[in-house]
């Protein structure tokens, strides 16, 4: 039996994925730019990797593969978030969201295929619901998400005929220390917990979601 990758797992939703399916029995690697935490709870760490960098992302997975004995899914965390309106605001930004939300999804997409189990893969990547109806202000944010649910139904039909699953979860705002932050006037009561989002995506990756592919699951409650 392989592994499951998650990206972006240093950050509070990666934390919440990795603890739910090390709890369940599943082996984790756990990779992210950011440095590896001191006694992060993974089978494997791996720190200071730019999931944007095809070489860098391709030699990572490779690294985890041969260490844990395959791959078996992957969970694409790995984002951002900026707010700005379209008028005035920076094109920087519009870049900076693709390359932080779609190309990180992609490049560790396409890295994952050369060790993925065939049949039986999985790949779950993380959406958002903003970005469907996105409100003033998340065009750049929204547009790469868009993008990511895009690559989530093309790929699932690419790789339908290999018996690897592909599916997106869309939450609504997730109640992270950085959102509470940069909204400290919301009401919090509503936000979907990390956890409810860490469940969808061990059923997604499970045996019991073998029937589904291609699909966006929304997520809206607290749960």
């Amino acid at each position: 039996m392989g592994s499951i990758i998650v990206t972006g797992a240093f950050g509070a939703l990666g934390r919440a994925v990795v603890a739910e399916l090390g709890a369940r029995g599943l082996e984790v690697v756990a990779v992210d730019i950011a440095p590896a935490p001191d006694g992060f709870a993974a089978r494997l760490a791996l720190g200071g990797i730019d999931l944007a960098d095809e070489q860098a992302v391709e030699a990572a997975y490779a690294t985890a593969a041969a260490e844990t004995g395959g791959i078996d899914g992957l969970v694409n965390i790995a984002g951002g978030f900026v707010w700005q309106p379209v008028e005035g605001g920076a094109l920087e930004n519009w870049d900076r969201m693709y390359r932080m939300n779609l190309r990180t999804a992609a490049v560790s997409s396409r890295a994952a295929l050369a060790h993925l189990a065939a049949p039986g893969g999985a790949i779950v990547n993380i959406g958002a619901a903003g970005a469907a109806q996105p409100g003033m202000g998340m065009a750049p944010y929204a547009a790469s998400k868009a993008g990511v649910r895009a690559l989530t139904e093309s790929l699932a039909e690419e790789l339908r005929g290999r018996g690897i699953r592909v599916n997106a979860i869309l939450p609504t705002i997730i109640d992270t220390p950085t959102n509470r932050a940069d909204m400290p006037d919301a009401d919090v009561s509503a936000w979907v917990q990390p956890i409810g989002v860490a469940r969808a995506v061990a059923f997604l990756l499970s045996a019991e979601a073998g029937a589904i592919t291609g699909a966006s699951i929304p997520l809206s409650l607290p749960g």
